[in-house]
């Protein structure tokens, strides 16, 4: 077997049942900062404004569908982890996102608002690396559950 095979079949066959609890904790977490990302835009609007980036269409576009981004994959995918549905893609596409935040955390305290607690975004860090290798799990509804039985 290949390395990625192996992790696969150890993730998905190794499931205590608190882990699925853990995982969707860690997927309303997503969903939770995800809402709070939207009810912070105008933060970035001020942002863009103050430092006169809103002046360069393509750097306020790029930065505005970056957003946009950050808060499709924390919408979704933490609906999706929370369910159980194709866990490890939305972890992948989350870990961008949480690596960013913790490493930028603090960079400039206005536009990073909604990721002002550091501590949780390294914890949720971890659980997303956690359920890249674990997958779905014990209460999950995708896919992926019904071919470990």
């Amino acid at each position: 077997m290949k390395t990625l095979e192996k992790i696969k079949f150890w993730g998905d066959h190794h499931h205590p049942k608190w882990l699925a609890y853990l995982r969707i904790l860690l997927g309303l977490i997503l969903i939770w900062k995800g809402i709070a990302f939207i009810l912070n835009m105008d933060v970035l609007a001020n942002f863009l404004r103050e430092t006169g980036l809103s002046d360069r269409i393509g750097i306020s576009v790029s930065i505005t569908l970056l957003c946009q981004l950050v808060i499709a994959f924390h919408l979704i995918g933490g609906f999706c982890i929370a369910l159980g549905s194709h866990t490890r893609l939305f972890c992948l596409l989350n870990l961008p996102v949480l690596i960013g935040a913790v490493l930028l955390v603090d960079l400039h305290k206005n536009i990073l608002k909604p990721y002002a607690e550091w501590w949780l975004a390294v914890f949720v860090l971890l659980g997303l690396l956690c359920f890249l290798l674990e997958g779905d799990g014990a209460l999950a509804t995708g896919t992926e559950a019904e071919n470990t039985v």
